[in-house]
């Protein structure tokens, strides 16, 4: 463990060779607030149980999903008994369930990330195993903490039915009713034609009648997107073109989101884009106005916080520690953030 806390520190002392900025020297996590604690050493994507009991991670990427308990902080493993497993990301189900994404197997990490990316079901049950519910999808899921309503998106490499540059936003119901679990009510809510938004399901809110999602665009930029599920009718919440900010952990009021977010780039320097991020809170009014920056690890060099998710009592975050330079979603451990009450 001290070992990988010393390369980890290693990784800060230099920035990458393009990003030419004014950003300082030394390890962010020698520097928490007081309300940030260290809850891993090692682990990326956090995501928070619905009763804000327990965090699942992944140990890392193409890997197994890990378990925390909060209170006791005993770390368990809930992919061991499965060799090779190759997941990405796993996500909590109001049932107490799991949602697994990621591939059969690991081939090389564009195949893997992306055509064969798909999703699982594993039950609560000890020494249960994944099973495939048919289903392959671009990137993340948005999962209800309130029903076993599901949101995914997919591009041509998972639906050769899309035309070329198109990618959609499906919302269905996952049936655990039978002897198999299985994706019910698949709709399609909303679908862009062009390369100049590519989408990804990120949160449920207004008691999953609203949706955010990102619109990645082009040159590294992104914006924070809202769709009401009943009209149809999308809005672009950050309203800043040219800039990245992505909507990652849904705030319990639906008022909020908490983005990943180059803004700070306008003052520290640095290329812009999912690399130089920290987390920010946005106020989903439409105006693009209200953020706020929670965190400060791209203050220094080579650092960013990312991936956060927002325990649905608003008393806390769990994000991850990373480094500028890495691909998106890779991370070092798993931090806490404490709201003010």
């Amino acid at each position: 463990m001290r070992i990988m806390l010393v390369l980890f520190t290693l990784f800060f002392v230099s920035a990458s060779a393009e990003e030419k900025c004014e950003r300082k020297p030394g390890d962010p996590l020698e520097h928490l607030p007081a309300n940030i604690e260290i809850l891993t050493h090692f682990g990326e994507r956090a995501d928070i149980s619905p009763d804000n009991q327990r965090v699942a991670f992944m140990a890392k990427s193409f890997g197994d999903a890990m378990l925390i308990d909060l209170k006791s902080r005993v770390i368990t493993c809930l992919t061991c008994n499965l060799p090779g497993a190759a997941f990405l990301r796993v996500m909590h189900l109001i049932s107490g369930d799991y949602i697994l994404i990621g591939p059969d197997h690991f081939e090389d990490i564009h195949t893997s990330r992306a055509r064969d990316n798909e999703l699982w079901f594993l039950s609560k049950e000890r020494g249960a195993k994944p099973v495939k519910l048919d289903q392959k999808m671009s990137e993340g899921a948005a999962i209800s903490k309130k029903s076993l309503k599901i949101a995914f998106s997919q591009t041509p490499e998972q639906a050769p039915d899309l035309a070329p540059g198109n990618s959609r936003l499906i919302v269905a119901e996952l049936d655990l009713s039978g002897g198999s679990p299985k994706l019910i009510n698949k709709k399609t809510v909303y679908e862009s034609k062009d390369r100049g938004c590519v989408l990804e399901a990120q949160d449920f809110y207004d008691n999953d009648k609203k949706m955010v999602f990102t619109c990645y665009e082009p040159n590294a930029a992104a914006s924070v997107m809202g769709i009401d599920l009943a009209s149809g009718e999308v809005t672009n919440f950050s309203k800043v073109p040219g800039t990245y900010n992505e909507p990652e952990g849904i705030f319990p009021d639906g008022l909020y989101t908490a983005v990943e977010s180059d803004r700070q780039c306008q003052a520290a320097g640095g290329k812009r884009g999912p690399g130089n991020i920290d987390i920010w809170k946005l106020k989903l009014d439409g105006t693009g106005k209200d953020f706020t920056r929670l965190t400060y690890f791209n203050d220094y060099a080579g650092g960013k916080a990312s991936n956060p998710a927002v325990s649905t009592d608003g008393r806390f975050m769990a994000f991850q520690v990373a480094r500028a330079g890495d691909p998106a979603g890779v991370g070092y451990g798993i931090l806490l953030y404490w709201f003010k009450q």
